[in-house]
């Protein structure tokens, strides 16, 4: 945190741990950290503290996108400081605090910018932080590409991944593959071993394609229902493996194009919290309203609450990571409790970074909102320092 940002205390707030709910609330927090949660006690205020009052407010952790490709006019494969920058700054307006910069298929000597690019770069105060690369592609099934440039889809490859891994400084922390081309199940037995989050997607994988790849390593379901294989009453495919194998978390893309709210509340029902992760896939479009736009070097349109290829095709999304949250809200016995599993404690375990991140309690990071009761957004801190703060505050 900056040197001249004194620490705060959040009172008089409803405070939600990842087991509890404490009403008449304070939190304190300095250094970035999480220092202590009183309950009941009375607070001595230090004049150097900054204090916000939280009455009929409730405070819950940031949330982490653990897939988003750009917003604000600029994406992660653009492969600068300025990009990412832009990116990190606008989040916190949508209530994230951290995420996952992820790249497209694309040529090698791109990606490989894009990684050398988020590698050296260093989150800077009241900023979303970039936690690492979430890796799309390029291993993946053409016949599922989707918005997936075809022309750079590749096989799997031990050696170009541990290049890719090596100009990243280590910090690939997602990959989504189509397990199906990994036919010996060598490279996915690699990436496990290495402590890669493998996640499946872009792929034509049955059921049983997707039940071996788990026993493999394979934990996750890269933007459930969309370039995967439906259920089909012979085989139940990668959407049908979500809600029957227990060690697959699944992110969704909760926009109401992807998926529509019948669905969502088909898979909330047979998933729930404990496996969903909501995810935006936003790209560069997000915040700049309709026009015509790039990913991957393709033309994007976007079209009221739509971005599409000149096919039709669905090309990432403009969600915020706010509007998902509202959208799981309108399902029936959704709670905010729910809400911070899917937004923060599960894309932090995933990503095995729930010892700092994902959860209210001492000495992780100060990452959190403070919302009103219907979800608006009051404040967003990033690591102890306000980085928006809604004009109802001010």
């Amino acid at each position: 945190m900056s040197n001249n940002q004194p620490p705060i205390l959040i009172k008089n707030a409803t405070i939600h741990t990842e087991t509890e709910k404490y009403e008449n609330a304070s939190l304190y927090i300095a250094n970035g950290i999480i220092q202590k949660l009183y309950v009941n006690d009375e607070v001595n205020v230090s004049d150097h503290i900054a204090v916000i009052d939280a009455t009929n407010l409730q405070v819950i952790p940031g949330f982490i996108d653990i897939h988003i490709h750009g917003a604000n006019g600029y994406d992660v494969m653009d492969a600068t400081e300025e990009a990412l920058d832009k990116i990190a700054f606008i989040l916190p307006q949508e209530g994230v605090t951290s995420f996952l910069a992820t790249t497209i298929t694309q040529s090698s000597d791109n990606i490989e910018r894009a990684l050398e690019n988020i590698a050296n770069y260093k989150t800077k105060p009241m900023f979303a932080e970039i936690l690492g690369v979430h890796l799309e592609g390029p291993f993946i099934n053409k016949v599922k590409a989707g918005a997936q440039p075809e022309e750079f889809i590749t096989p799997p490859s031990i050696t170009t991944f541990a290049k890719w891994q090596d100009i990243a400084k280590g910090s690939i922390k997602t990959i989504t593959l189509a397990p199906e081309l990994d036919a010996n199940g060598e490279f996915i037995h690699y990436l496990f071993e290495n402590g890669v989050n493998i996640s499946a997607g872009h792929t034509d994988a049955s059921f049983g394609d997707i039940k071996s790849a788990v026993s493999l390593g394979v934990r996750q379901l890269t933007h459930l229902c969309n370039a995967m294989n439906g259920i089909h009453h012979r085989d139940v495919g990668a959407v049908g493996a979500s809600f029957l194998l227990q060690e697959l978390r699944s992110e969704i893309i909760a926009d109401g194009v992807h998926i529509t709210p019948e669905m969502l509340h088909i898979i909330y029902e047979n998933i729930g919290s404990e496996r969903l992760i909501l995810i935006t896939d936003s790209m560069r479009a997000k915040y700049l309203g309709e026009g015509e736009f790039d990913l991957g070097g393709q033309k994007v349109k976007v079209d009221k609450n739509q971005a599409l290829l000149d096919d039709g095709t669905l090309a990432g999304s403009i969600l915020k990571m706010c509007d998902a949250v509202n959208r799981m809200l309108k399902i029936k016995g959704v709670t905010i409790q729910d809400i911070i599993k899917m937004t923060a404690s599960n894309p932090a375990k995933q990503l095995g970074l729930f010892d700092r991140k994902g959860s209210i309690e001492p000495g992780k990071d100060a990452d959190l909102l403070i919302i009103d009761d219907v979800s608006n957004i009051r404040y967003t801190i990033c690591r102890g320092e306000i980085a928006y703060k809604s004009n109802e505050n001010l």
